[in-house]
């Protein structure tokens, strides 16, 4: 077994280390100045000023097909990335990107929206959880009824990352009440913020904030169907499998740069005569913590490389999604605990981080989600125990 990088995927992570750590890290002061302003810590022309530097450097579209003008990365490569990504806690991300079910779109759809949002002239969000439908997105009630060859939309949608700033939404509705959503009673709809929706901000204790979608009455063209009419429930699963290795991939990084903040800090902060990294009790933090993290490391590499093998990704997506956010959580509350009060402060990052992550156990599939997928994918015998081994 080879557990060995390519020189190709070496050269991509270390080109994206230098650029993160050249043109990322510099801001973070004054990202965390802002952000405590209740600011935000990039505006959307900065964002895109970086951007633009990364696409200069050949980042552009990690996982946009080259026809499109992105990289068409395979899943390992980009995990890779997003790990040097959440080295830094500056709110940035690659350009070039578009939600992966915007591909499904129909030529006239692509010309409208996909190739814009590539481009980064628009931006989007999705939206399918609902205030009495977040796990069970089986539960949706968002009604869309025909109007001729519209389709009017009422209901309200929620925590919906990027509402706020979105121009248009992807959004899952029920348009046949008689049929399960599962099965041909919902369809997604390209719905434009012109055509009438308006967002609210939710606060959170994290920085920034999803928003809550509220429709009344929207009318929305028919031409505006992504996919084909009750396909909806089938492309929201797509959409949300995408993000089960991105979201840990993320994760690692910020428990890697956390752990080496403890590490400097235990060798530097001095108790009683001697730095604090010569007790054993600083020590055991210091080792489960790496521990941990090299386990979620070869989880959500795993589930990578599942993806590009072509196999269901779904059991090990889950696991290094569930492992993976408790890692993460685990290691900054123990970097925390290394740091003592100044952890605690808002000089440093710690309680950023500590604020951050623990919306990682909750959104695109909460814990819960992802052991009931587990759990149930070997109680019905769809994989054996081990059986990733052949």
């Amino acid at each position: 077994m080879d557990f060995s990088l390519t020189e190709e995927e070496r050269a991509i992570r270390d080109t994206a280390r230098a650029f993160i750590t050249r043109e990322v890290m510099p801001l973070e002061a004054e990202v965390l100045r802002r952000e405590r302003a209740h600011r935000p810590g990039l505006e959307r022309e900065e964002l895109r000023e970086l951007q633009l530097k990364a696409k200069k450097f050949g980042f552009w579209g990690l996982g946009t097909p080259e026809e499109y003008g992105g990289m068409g990365l395979p899943a390992v490569t980009q995990s890779l990335i997003w790990t040097e990504i959440g080295r830094s806690f500056v709110p940035f991300r690659f350009g070039g990107e578009a939600d992966n079910i915007l591909f499904r779109a129909n030529e006239e759809q692509k010309r409208e929206y996909l190739i814009p949002t590539i481009e980064g002239e628009r931006r989007s969000c999705f939206a399918l959880t609902e205030p009495g439908a977040g796990s069970d997105a089986a539960n949706i009630r968002m009604r869309a009824r025909r109007d001729g060859d519209d389709w009017i939309l009422t209901g309200e949608k929620t925590f919906i990352t990027g509402g706020n700033e979105a121009d248009f939404a992807i959004v899952v509705a029920v348009t046949d009440p008689d049929r399960d959503v599962r099965d041909g009673g919902s369809t997604a709809f390209l719905v434009d913020r012109a055509m009438g929706w308006r967002s609210e901000f939710i606060q959170t204790m994290g920085e920034g904030g999803p928003a809550s979608l509220v429709f009344e009455d929207v009318r929305v063209p028919g031409r505006n169907i992504l996919g084909e009419l009750g396909q909806g429930f089938k492309l929201a699963m797509e959409w949300i499998g995408k993000g089960r290795y991105i979201i840990p991939s993320h994760a690692l990084g910020i428990a890697e740069r956390a752990l080496s903040m403890a590490i400097e800090y235990a060798n530097t902060r001095e108790t009683f005569g001697a730095p604090i990294g010569t007790y054993q009790a600083i020590q055991w933090m210091i080792a489960d913590s790496e521990t941990e993290l090299e386990a979620a490391r070869w989880l959500i590499l795993r589930a990578a490389w599942t993806v590009d093998q072509g196999l269901d990704p779904r059991h090990a997506s889950s696991m290094a999604k569930l492992y993976g956010a408790g890692m993460v959580n685990r290691v900054i509350d123990r970097v925390m605990q290394i740091h003592g009060g100044m952890g605690y402060t808002r000089e440093l990052p710690i309680e950023r981080w500590y604020r951050q992550v623990r919306l990682y156990r909750i959104f695109e599939g909460t814990d819960e989600m992802q052991r009931l997928i587990i759990s149930r994918d070997l109680l019905r015998g769809y994989t054996k125990v081990g059986g990733h081994l052949g």
